[in-house]
């Protein structure tokens, strides 16, 4: 199954559109889809306009690939999970933000073992087909837990205590 998602600040309808694309092409591929508050509503797609977090974590534990637009929010999630993502950043010169920083985020983790970034609408169906043809072993997981020197020194912080050496 593919979960897809568009995250919770703005409408991505190129994305939700070039997903919904993709599922008409491969019908017998479970797609659901995030739209967030686009006006496209797919028709060969599952979908919903929000998804409450423990659903959206359900999904994206439950999902062979996580399909995504290029928000940190989401790359760290599908990190702690350990699934394999392909994001593709929104761009504000077609309005779908108000700046270009998924440009920048897309750079930083281009590299990133298990994340595929597309620049277009191509690109990304033919990253899915690829994921789908030559499924990886998941991603290995981040550590959702701050390590134990970094809680003792946030705590002694708040509490105004000197921090421990």
């Amino acid at each position: 199954m593919i979960f897809a998602s568009v995250g919770s600040m703005l409408p991505f309808d190129r994305f939700v559109e070039a997903v919904d694309g993709w599922a008409a092409a491969h019908p017998a591929t479970p797609v659901t889809i995030q739209i967030g508050d686009g006006t496209y509503e797919p028709r060969h797609a599952d979908w919903v306009r929000i998804v409450p977090h423990p659903r959206y974590m359900a999904l994206l534990e439950r999902c062979s690939l996580f399909v995504a637009h290029v928000g940190i929010g989401s790359i760290v999630q599908a990190l702690e999970t350990g699934r394999p993502m392909v994001m593709l950043p929104r761009l504000a010169s077609l309005g779908e933000h108000t700046t270009d920083h998924q440009l920048h985020t897309a750079a930083r983790f281009r590299d990133t073992a298990g994340l595929t970034i597309v620049d277009d609408v191509v690109a990304l169906h033919a990253a899915i087909d690829h994921h789908l043809a030559h499924p990886a072993a998941p991603a290995a997981a981040i550590s959702t837990a701050a390590p134990p020197a970094m809680t003792q020194r946030i705590g002694a912080f708040l509490h105004g205590l000197p921090a421990a050496s």
